[in-house]
Formats: C-alpha cells, structure tokens, sequence
C-alpha cells in the first residue's frame, strides 16, 4: 500500500487508489496466490512536524523553548492519538490488508534500514554535504526538493530600475520581478551579441540604494528580447543566477534570515523586514531616488512551498545531498527493457524525461521529526563517522564529545525503501525473500518521481531487483465541472459521509465505474445513485432465488455433472458466465478495473437478473418439483459464481449472500476459489437464446408504443422465414407468453398481415400483432398526431439552437453536446412515434 500520510484522512483519492489494490488482492488471493499487502503509515515529516507545533502553539509553548527531545515525545505522543485514524477508515472502505503487518516509517526496524541505506551510500560516495541554492520554505524553516515546488500562476508586475554605471553618466536600466533583491545584487549581465551594451561590458555600476559597485559581464544566458535585455544578477537568490556567478566569480550576498526576513547584509533600514514588506519599502525608496524607470504587468508562475502554502526562496544552504546520475541508470534501463511496465503506457515517456534530466537529491531537512541524519563529528578533533548506531567515542582520537548532525532525511529518503524495508531489510528473512519483489503497485501519477521512481531505483541498488513488474497510475478526480477536487473549491465531499450515505460496496463500486483507464474520472453523486440501484438489484435477486429455496443445498445440487434436462435459459445463463468469467479475468490482468466493473453490470442485471430470473419463474410457478429444483439449482450455482467475480468490487454485500449459499464445509468467500473458464459451459444454443429474447422485445417495445394496458394479453402472428426458424420459436414459445404476456401464437409461412396491426421484424421474420380491442385505434391516433406536434416543435426548437452560430461559439462545449444528445433522442423518439401511426393508419 502506498503508505499515506500519518495526518491523513481519507479522501476520494485514497478511495480510488485503495479499492483499486483491493480487487487485486482480492482476486488474486482468491486465484490462490499468497497475496500479500501490507498496510503503513508514513511519517510525514513537515505535516506532521507542522501539525505538532501547530499544538504546542495553542498550549502557549514553542519549539524551541522545550528542546529537540521533548518536542518528540509530544510528536510521538500525538502520532499515537491522531496518527492511525486513516488506518481505521481504510478498514471501512473494506480494505483487506495484512492488518498484522501494520508497518510505520519511523518504528525501529524501518528506522535502522533507513539508516543503513544512508550509510552504504555515504560508503559508496554517493551523499555528499555542499553549499548550493535550495529551495527553502520559510513558513516550515527547512529546504525542501524540487518535487515539491508547487508552480502557481500569479499577476504581478515588472519593474524596472535605473542603476548608474561607475565613472560616468551613463545608466543602464535592468527588468526584475523580485526588486527586493536587488539589496544582494553582486553583477549585471548582458548578452554578448546585444550591441546595445557591448561598450558597457567589463565596466561596473553602482547598486542603488546600497551603493556597492558591481560588475557589467557578457553571459549567453541573458534572453535579449525579455525586459531591457540587461539583467541583475543575485547569485544568493536564484539559481540561474548562482550558476553565472560561478562562471564570473561574482560574491554570493545572502540578503534573508531562514524566515524570508532580511539579515544584516542589507543596509539597517532594511534589517528585519519581511521579504514582501521590504519590497514594498525597496520600491518606495527607488521611487523617491527617481530610479524606478516604468512598472508594468506581468504574469508569471511563481514557486510555492507544497507543505508550507508559501512562496519559496532559493536559498543558499549547506546540506545533504545524493548524486543521482549514476543511481539512475539501471532504474531507467528496466523501464526502457520492460521490466516494469506502466500502466497506461505513456507515463513511460514522463518518467523518462525526469530521469535523463535529473539533479542531484537534496536529502537533507531542517526538521526534529524525521530520521536523524546519522554523521557524527568529534568536537575535538574534528573526524566524521558515519554509522547506524550512534558511537560511544572518537574512532580517531577517542574523545567522546561527539555531536550528531541536526537535521532529518527527506521523508522520501525513507519510504523509498518501502518494498523492501517493510520486511526484515538490511537482514535476511523468510518474508523478505518470499514476497520481495512483488507484482503490482497502484499509485497515483503526481508521485511518479518522488516515490516511484526512487523505489525503482532503490531496489536495484540494495537488493540487486526491481521492486514490481508493473504501476498502475491512478486517475485525476475531479467534479462535474471539470475542476480538481479540492477543499477550497468545496467540491470534494468527505469519503466517510458517503459511505454513511451509500455504504462501502456502493462508493467502491461507484467509483469504478467512473474510472475508464487512461482519462481523468468526473465525480458525480448520481452515479453512485445509479451504483446503489445495482446493489439493490443484487440484492433482491438473490433474495427471490434464497426465499424459493426449499431444499437443503448439497454438493450434488451444484454438481453440473449431475444435472439433467438442462433447458435453453439454463444452458444460456452458463455460456454467459462462462464468457464473463474468462473476460473479467482477462480485464482485470490489463488493470481494466472500469471495463470489468462494467462486464459485471452487464452480466449481472442485464443478463442474470432482467431474463434468467424472469424466465426461470415459469418453472417456480408452474413447473414440477423436478423443474424447480432444477432450475434453483442452476439459478444458486450461477449465484455463488456471481458473487465469487463481484467479491473483489463488493466485499461487504458478497461475503454476507455467501454465507446464505455455501455449503457448511466451505470457507468464507474471501478465500473461496474465483471462477475460472470452464468448457462444459460452452454452448452451441445461444443464438436460439438470443432469437428469442429479441422477439420478447420488439413484443414489449409494440406494448409500450401503442400503449397497450399491461393487464391485457395480446395475440402474435409470426411468419417464420423457414422450418428451422420455426422449431426454434415453438420450442421456446412458453418464454415468449410469460415475458411478454401474449395469449395465442400462431406459426404461418403464408399468413396475411391483419387490418390494424403493428408489425415487427425479427431475423427477417415478421411479427403482426393485431390491436382491434386492445385499444381504442381513433384516440391512440389522435394521442400519437398531438405527441407528434409537440415533439417536432421540440426538435425545431433544438435544431434551430444549434444552428446559430452565436450559441454553438460561445456556449461551453460540454453544454453543446447536451443539446446534440437531447436533439438525438427527440429525433429517434419522433421516428418511433411516426412509424406507430404509420401501423395504425395503415389498412
């Protein structure tokens, strides 16, 4: 399981994502696999950390007032009160995880084999300490990775600043979006092939406001089309900027504490500003200077901190980091190979272009709650040990004043592990060489890098194997609008107010089948409407079967071996299954959660519920003892097949019809074998099945466009085309006068269409029906000439929308389509009307 965040609450994500490795265990423990899924929190260490001091704030007590080791034993203690509640709601959504299993990140044994990877690659000369830009959150204090830079479209503006040049009284005039760090400005630089400003490289200018004299360099980097084409340069406070300040030799000037206020290396009038807040005063102060050129508006994306919903800063910072280049060559050869195949495809694409331009890894945070980074430096001689466990004195000079470095590892640093540390990594184990690796991950494709990848990665480099064949990547969810589900949007209804409202196995099910592979999924309560009515018809079915069981359930009852004198229903009903059984598994192998949660609708309502449920009461009603049992038999042992291949979607509601058709002996439907294709079910009859229910049909569609009463039997004259045709009719013709209430079939190669009559064709077999008494012809014509009108001023109506230009340009397109469906559907419907006075007019 994808460990959530120990803060987590459930949400609709987690309902997708969990559900969705819910069937596949399901399935595949039911196949007889030794499946295995172990659940775990992850310890989440600035939410977490964020939420601790949030508390202690509350309480009038700081962090930094109590030290490092009481503030984790508040953390602990709050992990154990709040940390398990999404582990609780994962259990209601039905998730059948190995609850004993139950791991978390920062329990002991996760922590050593955090540890031991931190150390093997330290041996390795893969984690090195340097000074480089960061990207720093001030709310958090801490550096965080480039994966969690949230980009956010912002209107702003750009300024534009007049700065002297040295020795002369030319100036030269610089566009910035960010003017108060001009304050750490240590160059300007130009492009070499902009002759606006080749007289002017090699000279220097003079920093407004602070007065330093700062060098004028040519670099290629400077776009010459974007504002002057002359740039500041603050190598302290932007990463492209700190990259031609190594190519220049320029000074790095740090202009904020860890805060985002301003430090001392700014003039005092600027000391201990918030970054806005001095930006306001920087742009004041140039404008009484009369230095501030122009100000214009300018969008552009701006970097937000994922955790702490502020803008970052880069930063420059000493920390800890992992060289990658070399890491993730083998990771990137076995997705190319097709060692781990994603699920869909294209994501391979996505992976591929992170992974040949990947950085190296910023591991390190400015944290209490985490992995304690474990170097240790000797206070008097200054060696470095790097360990698992915490030395008891100097390897080099044996002093014992050793201190351990302060900060934590990156929480991915640690659940990148997750497949193999879960089990007894770094030691050998019976669970670890039995389950590691495993077969399928489902994720969702936001952590494509932050957790997938690095597992793949991490996999090769400790164990030698890639941690799973295949990932699935979840879905977006989002509204019926379109929008990403969010709180702020108010669009997200909470997971655990809908399982109130609709139950588990409805929210589960519901959600699957709104999830098609490959697209995003648009949430609406009015499917899981639609995904509660198919409960209820689950339900009632197997209700009417159990309500007519009067017989003690026996292996032989559920032996097809044993059955005799199958009829057509029965024989259909078995091929149909069989054909389901075959395809669900076929599905569910290609991770086709939606296309399976749809061939079980199908079979189950269309198929099992709304015709062999029907066709079998003729024999509950009217048949023999034999005939009954027969057919209950049959009905219970398509039942039971039913409820093993709904088990995986419907936990819940399948288990509790299980106990009501299983024999004493038999498990519970949780370990029961799920259905595999079986030959004697395949059956050469099927068509006869379908001949008839296409007659039943068109039949019922006469019924309900001539309005026929329902209490009223109807007579049908078939004209079969040939003998064969015939036979088949005859020898289903009970089904034809339950299902569809008719009284007398006459069978007639030669008969004549009957004045008044509605007509149906059949496989070229021509149905009349005549309606003399049945209805009252001159008020159902008159009905049908007035529903007519109206519906053709509709279709009018609708076609004359669609035909202006205005609407169909500047309507929403998904309310076009609306309109289009709705003109379909009356234009279909208009074509029905018309041909039922067609055959009531016609003599």
């Amino acid at each position: 399981i994808p460990p959530p965040n120990v803060t987590g609450i459930l949400t609709l994500g987690h309902v997708l994502n969990n559900t969705m490795q819910d069937i596949l265990i399901r399935w595949r423990r039911m196949q007889g696999y030794e499946a295995c899924w172990i659940p775990g929190t992850d310890h989440a260490s600035i939410a977490t950390e964020t939420k601790v001091v949030n508390m202690l704030r509350h309480d009038g007590i700081t962090k930094s007032a109590i030290g490092r080791e009481k503030f984790l034993e508040h953390a602990f203690e709050w992990k154990e009160k709040y940390g398990g509640i999404i582990i609780e709601q994962l259990k209601k959504l039905g998730a059948s995880c190995d609850w004993e299993r139950e791991r978390f990140t920062m329990d002991a044994g996760y922590s050593r084999a955090v540890l031991t990877a931190f150390v093997e690659l330290y041996k390795k000369g893969y984690i090195y300490r340097g000074k480089r830009l960061v990207n720093w959150c001030p709310a958090t204090k801490s550096a965080i990775s480039d994966e969690e830079v949230i980009y956010q479209e912002r209107e702003s503006h750009l300024w534009y600043i007049r700065y002297a040049i040295k020795d002369s009284d030319e100036t030269i005039v610089v566009a910035t979006t960010r003017p108060e760090t001009m304050l750490g400005d240590t160059g300007i630089a130009v492009n070499p092939e902009d002759k606006r400003y080749k007289h002017l490289a090699g000279k220097f200018a003079v920093l407004p406001l602070v007065g330093r004299e700062i060098p004028i360099f040519a670099d290629e980097y400077v776009d010459k089309e974007f504002g002057t084409g002359a740039v500041k340069v603050t190598p302290a406070h932007d990463p492209n900027d700190f990259a031609m300040g190594e190519r220049h030799n320029l000074e790095v000037i740090n202009i904020f504490n860890e805060d985002a206020s301003l430090n001392g290396n700014v003039p005092d009038y600027f000391e201990g500003m918030d970054r806005f807040e001095a930006r306001e005063a920087v742009i004041e102060r140039l404008k009484e200077a009369r230095l501030m050129e122009k100000i214009e508006d300018h969008t552009h994306k701006v970097g937000y901190s994922e955790r702490g919903h502020v803008p970052i800063e880069p930063y420059l910072s000493e920390q800890w980091f992992m060289k990658m280049t070399d890491l993730v060559a083998p990771a990137l050869d076995v997705v190319r190979n097709g060692q781990v195949k994603f699920h869909p495809a294209h994501w391979t694409k996505t992976y591929e272009h992170w992974m040949t331009h990947i950085k190296d890894w910023c591991i390190s945070r400015q944290l209490w709650w985490g992995h304690r980074i474990p170097v240790y430096t000797c206070e008097n001689c200054g060696e470095v040990m790097v360990q698992v466990d915490a030395p008891e004195k100097c390897d080099r000079c044996g002093g014992n004043h050793l201190k351990q470095d302060e900060d934590v590892l990156d929480t991915w640093a640690s659940s990148w592990l997750w497949p193999f540390a879960v089990h007894s990594w770094p030691d050998e184990g019976k669970d670890l060489n039995y389950y590691y690796p495993t077969n399928d991950l489902v994720t969702g494709p936001d952590i494509i890098f932050f957790w997938v990848a690095r597992m793949i990665i991490a996999g090769q480099e400790f164990l030698g194997e890639v941690p799973f064949k295949n990932v699935y990547f979840t879905s977006i969810i989002r509204d019926g609008q379109g929008r990403k589900m969010s709180k702020s949007l108010g669009n997200s209804p909470d997971p655990l107010d809908l399982i109130a409202k609709y139950g588990a196995d409805t929210l589960r099910y519901g959600v699957m089948l709104m999830a098609p592979k490959g697209q995003d999924i648009l949430f609406s309560e009015d499917r899981l409407e639609v995904a509660r009515n198919f409960m209820n018809k689950v339900w009632n079915a197997s209700r009417f079967v159990l309500m007519n069981l009067d017989f003690k359930l026996t292996a032989d009852d559920l032996n097809p071996e044993k059955w005799n004198n199958l009829e057509l229903a029965d024989r259909w009903i078995l091929h149909r299954m069989n054909e389901t059984v075959k395809k669900l598994n076929d599905q569910l192998e290609n991770f086709g959660f939606n296309d399976a949660a749809w061939t079980l609708w199908d079979f189950i309502w269309s198929q099992f519920c709304d015709w062999y449920i029907e066709i079998i009461k003729i024999r509950m009603y009217d048949g023999t003892q034999e005939q009954k049992h027969q057919a209950l038999s049959v009905a219970i042992y398509v039942l039971r097949n039913t409820m093993k291949l709904f088990h995986p979607y419907a936990p819940f509601m399948t288990e509790e019809i299980w106990q009501h058709v299983k024999l004493d002996d038999e498990p519970d439907l949780i370990v029961a074998d799920f259905p595999q294709f079986d030959a004697r079910f395949v059956s050469r009859d099927v068509d006869k099945m379908e001949f008839i229910q296409q007659v039943i049909i068109q039949v019922r569609t006469i019924r309900s466009e001539m309005n026929v009463p329902p209490s009223k039997e109807i007579n049908i004259i078939a004209r079969p085309v040939d003998v064969a045709q015939k036979e088949r009719l005859e020898a289903v013709g009970n089904y034809l006068k339950k299902l569809a209430r008719v009284g007398e079939l006459i069978l007639d190669a030669n008969a004549t269409k009957p004045s008044g009559s509605a007509t149906a064709v059949v496989e070229k077999m021509e149905l009349f029906i005549p309606l003399e008494g049945l209805i009252d012809v001159d008020k159902e014509v008159e009905r049908l000439v007035k529903e007519i009108a109206s519906k053709s001023g509709f279709v009018t109506s609708l076609n004359k929308k669609l035909t202006n230009e205005n609407f169909v340009s500047r309507a929403p397109a998904e309310v076009v389509e609306v309109e289009r469906q709705k003109l379909s559907q009356a234009e279909e419907a208009l074509a029905k009307l018309e041909e039922s006075l067609r055959s009531l007019r016609a003599e």
